[in-house]
């Protein structure tokens, strides 16, 4: 479990390919300080499993759904990455419960910049759009963030806003994120939870339905 708040803007420094997989070497010197083998790193809001680690770099394995389902797909060496180790018990919880469990990717559709902020617009899937609220919390590469503004659920192509502190900008790769770039996300895990009661709900309303006919 994580926290979004990006302890290191780190670095990938090499990609191994082999067939539908990867294996992904990432130089952050903070969050391996005291990785293990087996310990949990976020990359970019991917939550993946440190395989092998030195004083400089962790390596991870990324299976096929992974890459299918992140930016991880294009991967390249000198890629800069957000990182963040998985949350200790007892620490403060600076963002929101994050599982690295990323719902998909969306697209930057509009970056506004402002006298020391940016307000930066993405692509929202219908599958996704109902899981986002305004004023709720989303993780964006792993970037704890506040929804700031949401598109009209009549609107035939949803999004949604954030907007973007000085500090942010400078301490993660979204600062760096033009028209056209490709984010993870990951939707809160409460509204996850919620919608798939409602569906099972309807589920079942529908089959006792069928079943009174």
């Amino acid at each position: 479990m994580f926290t979004g708040i990006i302890e290191e803007l780190g670095r990938i420094e090499r990609v191994e390919r082999s067939g539908d997989a990867a294996r992904i070497t990432v130089r952050g010197p903070l969050v391996v300080s005291d990785a293990g083998h087996g310990d949990s790193i976020a990359v970019s809001g991917v939550c993946l499993t440190v395989v092998a680690s030195d004083a400089e770099t962790f390596t991870v394995d990324v299976m096929a759904q992974t890459l299918a389902m992140s930016t991880l797909a294009d991967a390249a060496a000198g890629r800069p990455v957000n990182l963040e180790r998985a949350t200790a018990v007892g620490d403060r919880l600076g963002g929101h419960i994050v599982q690295g469990h990323i719902d998909g990717t969306a697209t930057v559709l509009a970056v506004t910049p402002g006298s020391a902020w940016r307000v930066v617009r993405f692509s929202l899937d219908a599958a996704h759009a109902p899981l986002v609220v305004d004023k709720g919390s989303i993780a964006v590469d792993g970037v704890s963030l506040t929804v700031s503004s949401i598109s009209d659920a009549a609107e035939p192509e949803q999004w949604f806003e954030v907007s973007l502190i000085p500090e942010t900008l400078v301490a993660t790769t979204l600062g760096e994120r033009v028209v056209g770039d490709s984010v993870n996300i990951e939707t809160d895990i409460l509204a996850r939870h919620v919608a798939r009661m409602f569906a099972l709900q309807g589920a079942t309303s529908a089959e006792s339905v069928r079943s009174a006919s």
